[in-house]
């Protein structure tokens, strides 16, 4: 692991029950791999499971309550996709709000497949480009958003995809917004820390 551009750096990944094993493990693995410390945040504590191409998938340890943290607490956020699983957290209002604190406070966010639905139900998709599984189309358009049908949209500090078969984009995409974000969000501190918010900023020198 040479290249690790996102180390220190905590990623949350929102599921529950239901959600695709694909779309939570892989994401996880590439975060991981780049050097971030993914962390699964669900409704409760214990174990969630996961479904495979409709059939019964791999468990995994939750390892916090989503009513336990805010978006303070991570750098960016994942929606991993399955029916079940959105359709389940968008029902709970601390999960809405875990998702619209990400999109309100400008931190990098991606979901996939069916994850967009708490997009939408956080009200964040209006204005933004954005894809998911195709019957999610009607539901982003009325909630304000533009749908593309491609493998990976990215707008501004928001990823999205549409199936399982998008993942190797979707990872590449995730990652590297993480990093520049993470790389803009140094700079700002850079020039924060050259430049109190009691000093003025350098300007050009009056003739």
């Amino acid at each position: 692991m040479a290249d690790t551009p996102l180390r220190g750096r905590r990623v949350a990944f929102l599921a529950t029950n239901g959600v695709e094993e694909s779309e939570l493990a892989e994401p996880w693995a590439a975060v991981k791999e780049a050097g971030a410390e993914p962390v699964l945040v669900s409704l409760e504590l214990g174990e969630i499971s996961s479904t495979s191409h409709g059939e019964r998938g791999q468990a995994f340890r939750v390892d916090q309550r989503v009513v336990e943290v805010t978006e303070g607490d991570f750098d960016a956020l994942v929606l991993p996709g399955g029916v079940k699983n959105p359709d389940t957290l968008r029902m709970h209002h601390s999960a809405v709000e875990f998702v619209r604190g990400f999109m309100e406070r400008d931190k990098p966010v991606a979901a996939i497949c069916h994850g967009p639905w708490l997009l939408v139900e956080a009200d964040a998709v209006r204005g933004r480009t954005l894809t998911s599984y195709p019957s999610l189309k009607t539901d982003i358009r009325n909630a304000g958003g533009g749908w593309v049908d491609h493998e990976v949209a990215v707008d501004q500090k928001l990823v999205t995809s549409r199936t399982p078969s998008d993942l190797p984009a979707f990872n590449r995409a995730l990652v590297k917004m993480l990093a520049e974000a993470i790389s803009e969000r140094q700079l700002d501190t850079m020039v924060e820390q050259s430049f109190p918010a009691s000093d003025p900023l350098p300007g050009p020198t009056a003739i």
